[in-house]
């Protein structure tokens, strides 16, 4: 027969198991999980530094504080990946999360077709300058259906590795929008279009595809340009998709260029209740990265105003079709 465990033994292993409970998931482990821009999630409530700098850590601090700031009592999920050539500041939050790539997708579309037209030693097609433009600058989805069959996953998945890219997973059945990807990756995929280290896009091409990106229409221009200075020019994409699950996302993904300066970010966002929410969730860590980013300078471009930003998605997966969570 088993002998019974003392009631002191009993005791003590139960304190200890009420103190394992209670202490705090390590910062890496909460990272992987579910982090909130309401400031209750490990990321925000903390104080864990979001951004460092070997060069300015007294930037990086501020910067890490400003953000937080900026995420405090927002409703959401929020992944937020900033990088500065300057400085040498980096910040990430939940930066490995998945969220569905929305129209955001559609930069990968561009940077494929360009690596193929590269790989294949051409210029692009008129029928390939066709799609990509009017994908770019307008968001538009049948340019985008057209491109995405063309290119087909095998080449879009050549051009993820090429780029360095770890969680980025092209969506099935013809839905783009549905790509699983992070603020991670999507900051990878603007490297690309930065700067050649990584032999992803030669000059022409990045040129190209950043003139895409400074022409995104008036009506689309917001999310990461709030906050930014005049004589900063913004190269941007964004993507807005409400779902049964997780509510709308909204993204906004840009690399920022002027007065001898380089800069990117990638926000992305879900479980907005509205996207005019999420956009200002999104323009309110964009304003906070600018200001550190550009300290005294003028501002060039306020906050979107709510009367101008639409509720009408952008349709790159069905609305109201409940997808596979790639967050799960």
């Amino acid at each position: 027969m088993t002998p019974r465990r003392p009631k002191r033994r009993r005791s003590v292993l139960a304190a200890a198991l009420a103190t394992a409970l209670l202490t705090p998931v390590p910062a890496a482990a909460a990272d992987a999980g579910r982090l909130q821009g309401t400031g209750t999630g490990t990321g925000t409530r903390t104080g864990r530094a979001l951004c460092s700098a070997d060069r300015d850590r007294t930037l990086a601090a501020r910067m890490s504080q400003d953000i937080r700031a900026a995420l405090a009592n927002r409703a959401g999920t929020v992944s937020i990946a900033v990088y500065d050539t300057r400085t040498g500041v980096v910040c990430r939050l939940a930066n490995h999360r998945r969220y569905d790539a929305a129209s955001i997708a559609k930069v990968l579309m561009m940077e494929a077709t360009l690596r193929r037209a590269q790989s294949w030693r051409r210029g692009l097609t008129a029928w390939e300058r066709a799609k990509i433009r009017p994908m770019i600058t307008r968001s538009d989805n049948e340019a985008a259906r057209r491109l995405w069959a063309d290119l087909g996953r095998a080449c879009l998945n050549r051009l993820l590795r090429r780029a360095g890219t770890t969680r980025t997973t092209p969506g099935s059945r013809g839905y783009w929008g549905l790509t699983a990807t992070t603020a991670a990756d999507q900051l990878r995929l603007l490297r690309a279009l930065a700067d050649d280290r990584r032999g992803v896009l030669g000059p022409r091409s990045r040129a190209y595809g950043l003139r895409q990106m400074a022409a995104v229409r008036r009506d689309q221009r917001w999310g990461v340009p709030a906050g930014m200075p005049r004589g900063i020019r913004a190269h941007l994409k964004n993507g807005w998709l409400p779902r049964a699950r997780h509510g709308w996302r909204v993204h906004s993904i840009g690399t920022f260029t002027g007065d001898g300066r380089s800069y990117r970010m990638a926000i992305l966002t879900h479980d907005n209740p509205s996207m005019a929410y999420g956009v200002r969730t999104v323009e309110r860590v964009a304003q906070a990265v600018h200001r550190n980013l550009n300290k005294g300078r003028a501002i060039g471009q306020d906050f979107t105003p709510e009367s101008e930003i639409s509720e009408v998605p952008d349709g790159s997966a069905p609305a109201e079709r409940q997808s596979e969570d790639p967050a799960a």
